[in-house]
């Protein structure tokens, strides 16, 4: 006789994320206002330089990566797809 044994698929998740997507945070407002603010110093002022603007900007997006990575840490989104399905719950 075949295996005819049939699973509800639907009990014990649940369908929640964590976190926000990037565009919905105010870590990526607050990065793109600072990095607008040093590139206008740097064409505004004679103190900074284009080099060393962008040197910034670049630290800045690295702080951001990074404030973002940290965020998403240990979080998980649901993607309902089954060939994704945790495999524990079979």
């Amino acid at each position: 006789m075949a295996n005819t044994k049939t699973r509800d698929t639907t009990v014990g998740r649940r369908d929640t994320v964590e976190t926000k997507p990037a565009f919905k945070t105010t870590e990526l407002v607050i990065w793109a206002l600072t990095v607008a603010g040093v590139l206008i110093a740097a064409a505004v002022t004679e103190n900074l330089d284009g080099h060393d603007a962008w040197k910034y900007v670049s630290w800045l997006s690295i702080g951001y990566m990074i404030s973002r990575g940290l965020a998403k840490a240990g979080s998980y989104a649901k993607d309902n797809d089954p060939r994704t399905a945790d495999y524990n719950d079979r």
